[in-house]
């Protein structure tokens, strides 16, 4: 009896040791700070590219937009899923992403089932997880919750948060609203019956007018310099510091898209002459950076990506000095 009693505590020690490792090694780890997991710019723009800790994550387009990362400055290029991604966010864990498989990537895709679910999976490529199986897009991590728009037949389009370890799913909103500019524990967004532009509380779960205008697509950095599409003035990019409420109108109008890194705006002039354009905050500096029709701004501390809006092929520039366009080929 002894004999066996040495040999069965030992098989409970590993065993009991196993299954905490496992325990350990499988737990979501949650953030501990409101974490925001893209910028407003680059969540506009269908999200493709995403810069957190030293990496950027990003949509290849190369290979059907497939899951990727690299280093900031392009090196180190490596596959991380075989999904097709867009609307990538990332904290010092995991990166969460909206699965798009075999589809056309553009700012403008919309819902279909079995292929835009939203996913999570570690920074590596390891223990892909799909948080969301029905139709879901603009994905925006808040701290430890995804806000996204998400689709059901009875419900049609409406305001979801998820949890980043796929527990309290619950509908916030029965209409839809773009989460893409986040800061902290808020998110602002326009109103889309009178463009008003708004401030969401994710933690009182309350909501209050932060600027009075017509508004689309608003990116609010730090709280007080703002930057919106004019309805108005026919969608023309518009500055505004709300503590001293003096709007500058930074562009033409017609405007389709547009990304703000720093003190440059990068956008996509509409019309008979289309092209990509860069100009500084207060209107200056001025630069046509490549003629046609582009879409999917995206934004990186090195570069600048856009996207062909006829051929999908994808074109970079440098974001502190941008000049010269070359074909992105990953």
């Amino acid at each position: 009896m002894k004999k066996y009693i040495k040999i069965i505590i030992p098989l409970i020690l590993i065993c009991i040791a196993g299954l905490t490792i496992y325990y350990f090694a499988t737990k979501v780890k949650l953030n501990s700070s409101y974490v925001n997991g893209n910028t407003a710019g680059n969540l506009y723009n269908a999200g493709l590219f995403c810069e957190s800790d030293g990496e950027v994550f990003f949509s290849n387009t190369n290979d059907n937009g497939r899951l990727y990362a690299m280093n900031l400055d392009g090196s180190n290029i490596h596959k991380l899923s075989n999904d097709t991604a867009m609307y990538i966010n990332a904290d010092k864990n995991y990166v969460y992403y909206v699965r798009n498989n075999n589809q056309k990537i553009t700012s403008q895709t919309f819902f279909s089932y079995d292929r835009n679910s939203l996913c999570r999976i570690k920074r590596n490529g390891h223990s892909s997880t799909v948080l969301d199986p029905d139709p879901c897009i603009y994905a925006s991590l808040i701290g430890n919750y995804i806000y996204y728009l998400h689709y059901d037949t009875q419900t049609a389009t409406s305001l979801y948060r998820i949890r980043i370890d796929g527990e309290d799913k619950k509908k916030i909103k029965s209409h839809y609203l773009f989460t893409c500019n986040t800061s902290g524990q808020y998110f602002y967004y326009n109103n889309p019956e009178n463009g008003q532009l708004y401030r969401y509380d994710t933690a009182s779960q309350s909501e209050a007018l932060f600027y009075d205008c017509n508004c689309y697509k608003p990116v609010v950095l730090d709280d007080t310099n703002v930057y919106y599409m004019d309805v108005n003035q026919d969608n023309a990019i518009v500055h505004v510091n709300i503590n001293n409420p003096n709007p500058v109108v930074l562009t033409e109008a017609n405007i389709e898209h547009y990304n703000v890194y720093g003190s440059l705006i990068f956008y996509q002039r509409g019309g008979d002459n289309p092209a990509l354009c860069v100009v500084k905050n207060d209107g200056s500096g001025f630069k046509e950076l490549a003629k046609g029709e582009f879409c999917n701004i995206n934004v990186t501390s090195q570069y600048v990506y856009f996207t062909d809006f006829v051929s999908n092929k994808e074109y970079y520039t440098s974001t502190q000095n941008p000049d010269t366009v070359t074909a992105l080929q990953p």
